[in-house]
């Protein structure tokens, strides 16, 4: 699984990166969360969907 973050639709609220910091950091230079990860992880992929499933602008998106 990869997954990314359109930064048009970030808010920045963080709610990504406190459901999974392995996989997602925030930028305080662009106060936008960024993907940390180029795949992953298996056991971290669950935490991507439900971050993902509650990103309220839709920022995030799943690579199956």
């Amino acid at each position: 699984m990869k997954v990314k973050i359109d930064p048009d639709l970030c808010m920045g609220d963080r709610n990504c990166n406190k459901v999974c910091p392995d996989v997602f950091a925030y930028d305080e230079d662009k106060m936008l969360s960024v993907v940390q990860v180029d795949t992953v992880p298996a056991h971290l992929e669950e935490a991507v969907r439900r971050a993902a499933r509650e990103c309220a602008p839709g920022a995030i998106v799943v690579i199956e």
